[in-house]
């Protein structure tokens, strides 16, 4: 073991390692007296001017007599320009007294959160998030979303507790404003279980009209899927669904006699009684009789291998546009070119506000701009009659003529 060049005892400790240009170099601390000092110096420059001769590298213990000398070659070497920026102790006096020099302090000065925590920590805290988020009234499915929405930003290099991570990670992906307004929303609330805020960046989402496909294509879908697939699909075309409401249908949802079944709301939608085809009734009797009919997250990976193979089997990319919400979409549309009634829409849809039914007559206009009204025309003599017409979906136009007789239409 060294001698302490200040009280010669051998009773020292290692104090860790100073780096310099020429290499490491180990430190020591007395355990009798709590002076620090370096056993050897490889330090060129300091060994040029203290041994000119610079045959054997500097050592305190050559000189253990010449505490001052001592003092002033370790401060030499520590403000030496070919040191790195390292924390070290220094002797000062030779009663022993000890000063701190402070080498790169931004070091010290990082933010108390901005240490990213280890995995199995992130881990518990989303599980701590999912259980927060069920505590303030969110429904499962947002606190699904929101939670894989947490997933993902760490899965990206996001540092939770540092919301500058997030904005960084928002600014560099690739997705559209919507999509970075509800992660920010997602993320905000993460900060709120932590007792933190932020400034939130400013996205708004940008209303674009969705993509509405033809009847056809819509059967082609049906056609090529499976069972359960089929009658999912079915069911979204004839109630205007949104995917989770019918996800979450149950038997005791389903009328078979009157052909209805009952929509739980989801999203803020109200809740509705929906009439359905005899197609979709007889899909669903095949079906096995579980408490939920439909599982819609097996269903989703289902459905895009499925949407794969129908457009190249029928050589039609349009295909590949079609997503679960297009069939309600396509729905909206349909009824309002078919009744241009916008209350009666909105009342199929189960929207809570008319603004957002709105955008089913820009689609209706896109849609048929080049489609004439054009009808066939019915004359109802008696009520049996009239109730025929109304079956096959005639609408009662205007009637009382001379002759009796009552007017229905209906589009070609």
């Amino acid at each position: 073991m060294p001698e302490c060049p200040q009280c010669h005892s051998q009773r020292v400790w290692k104090d860790g390692l100073r780096e310099t240009a020429q290499g490491s170099v180990q430190r020591w601390i007395c355990r009798d007296c709590g002076y620090r000092f370096s056993e050897t110096f490889n330090n060129a420059a300091v060994n040029a001017h203290f041994q000119p001769n610079g045959d054997t590298p500097l050592s305190f213990s050559d000189c253990p007599e010449h505490s001052e000398r001592l003092q002033k070659l370790h401060t030499l070497i520590l403000k030496s320009g070919a040191d790195k920026p390292v924390f070290c102790r220094v002797g000062a006096s030779d009663n022993g007294a000890k000063n701190l020099v402070e080498v790169e302090a931004r070091i010290q000065e990082k933010a108390a959160g901005a240490t990213k925590p280890d995995p199995a920590t992130i881990k518990g805290k989303l599980v701590e998030f999912c259980l927060w988020l069920s505590k303030q009234g969110y429904d499962e499915d947002n606190v699904k979303n929101r939670t894989r929405i947490m997933k993902r930003l760490v899965d990206l290099g996001a540092n939770l507790w540092d919301p500058e991570t997030v904005k960084e990670i928002l600014a560099k992906q690739n997705w559209n404003s919507g999509y970075k307004m509800l992660v920010s929303y997602a993320y905000e609330n993460f900060l709120g279980m932590l007792g933190l805020s932020w400034q939130r960046p400013k996205y708004t989402q940008s209303e674009a009209l969705p993509f509405i496909p033809s009847e056809a294509e819509l059967d082609q879908l049906i056609a090529h899927a499976g069972k359960k697939l089929g009658t999912f699909l079915q069911g979204l075309k004839d109630t205007g669904a949104d995917p989770g409401e019918l996800g979450a249908l149950q038997w005791t949802d389903v009328n078979i006699e009157s052909r209805t079944v009952q929509i739980r709301p989801v999203k803020g939608h109200n809740a509705r009684v929906i009439r359905v085809s005899q197609q979709f009734v007889d899909r669903l009797q095949l079906l096995p009789k579980t408490e939920r009919i439909f599982s819609v997250p097996s269903l989703s990976s289902l459905y895009l291998k499925v949407r794969k193979r129908a457009a190249e089997k029928f050589a039609n990319p349009r295909l590949k546009n079609i997503a679960f919400r297009s069939y309600r979409h396509w729905k909206g549309t349909m009824e309002y070119h078919r009744t241009k009634d916008i209350l009666y829409v909105k009342k199929i849809l189960g929207h809570k506000q008319i603004r957002s039914t709105l955008k089913y007559i820009d689609l209706e206009t896109n849609i048929f701009t080049s489609t004439d009204d054009q009808f066939f025309a019915k004359v109802a003599n008696n009520v049996q009659e009239a109730c025929a017409l109304i079956e096959v979906g005639f609408e009662y136009v205007t009637g009382d003529y001379h002759d009796g007789g009552k007017i229905f239409r209906k589009r070609k």
